[in-house]
């Protein structure tokens, strides 16, 4: 039984979802939720059993000092709710966790069961796939569902894969067939530097998902980190001949498949983009609220990393095949 007393009525609720592990490549779609969550200061109302769902032998729990009490952060998938102020102000129901280890039919129910008692309108679920593409071009994000008619009417892709599939995809169904409105971002991480984090694609995921729900998110300092992990990765190309070419290889593969493309829709998208900020002056103001659980076993145990390490010089981390055609 799902009861929510504490959190009050949400104006068009979205839900926004993404998960740790195998549709994470470089921590770029976790990451976005969690800024999501850090800028509008929201805080976790709800959150799964994690006896449920999780094998704490392969996701463990971590201990921690509150003012001299030791506590346990246990792994599991937690919810909260922001509110984005502005002249249309909306409520984002915030799902951030680790893909379950187990029950995953019963994880998607649990969700949908907190979608519906909410309203959520619309569940947009972000992922991150290693790819081959090269690190000095824009993010490749494709937008998936499994509804024609929200293919049509959000100018998404229908889904048309085949093969092993991770939470994203599962939770994308259970919402097709309960019928809730469901989308997939998913942002293409260069395989060869697919060490987390990634600024970059979570950069290209949240300026995505700001023109699909028609929010303005306030970036911080993402701008700024996506740059210096180009930088970094510029430098590593820069001493190893080996790299070089091959990224070089990359760009004129790319640069050729998007030749026909680069014209009328990605540049007006793009000026719609920077005219909206121009507009709109400073940052949203934060407004998240929720109603706190049981500190706890809901509190996270936050660690920040300002700026992306290097990558090694070896193309780490492959391209994994099914993962890739999730797209």
């Amino acid at each position: 039984m799902i009861e929510l007393e504490g959190v009050p009525e949400l104006i068009d609720p979205v839900m926004v979802a993404a998960f740790e592990g195998w549709n994470d490549a470089g921590d770029a779609a976790s990451t976005a939720v969690a800024h999501l969550d850090r800028e509008w200061k929201g805080e976790v109302f709800a959150a799964l059993d994690a006896e449920d769902y999780y094998d704490f032998q392969v996701n463990r729990p971590t201990v921690w000092m509150d003012a001299g009490v030791r506590k346990i952060t246990w792994p599991t998938t937690r919810l909260s709710v922001v509110r984005v102020g502005g002249d249309k102000p909306r409520d984002l129901v915030l799902v951030r966790g680790i893909e379950p280890s187990m029950r995953w039919r019963s994880f998607c129910n649990e969700l949908l069961g907190f979608a519906h008692e909410l309203g959520v309108e619309l569940v947009v679920i972000l992922g991150a796939l290693l790819g081959d593409t090269p690190h000095t071009r824009p993010v490749p994000i494709s937008g998936t569902t499994s509804d024609p008619d929200l293919a049509q009417r959000m100018d998404l892709e229908e889904t048309k894969y085949e093969g092993p599939t991770g939470i994203v995809g599962v939770l994308q169904e259970a919402c097709t067939h309960a019928g809730v409105p469901a989308v997939s971002l998913w942002a293409a991480v260069p395989h060869y530097v697919s060490q987390p984090p990634n600024p970059k694609a979570t950069l290209a995921l949240l300026n995505r998902l700001e023109d699909l729900i028609d929010v303005r998110i306030p970036l911080g300092e993402l701008p700024e980190d996506a740059r210096a992990w180009q930088v970094g990765v510029d430098q590593l190309a820069a001493e190893d001949t080996e790299v070089a070419e091959y990224v070089q290889t990359l760009e004129e593969a790319r640069d050729t498949a998007e030749l026909p493309e680069a014209s009328g829709e990605a540049i007006a998208r793009e000026f719609e983009r920077y005219l909206r900020r121009r507009d709109g002056g400073g940052p949203t103001p934060p407004g998240g609220h929720a109603t706190e659980g049981d500190g706890t076993y809901l509190r996270d145990n936050p660690t920040g990393r300002s700026r992306p390490p290097k990558p090694p010089k070896s193309g780490g981390g492959g391209t994994d095949d099914e993962e890739s055609s999730e797209e």
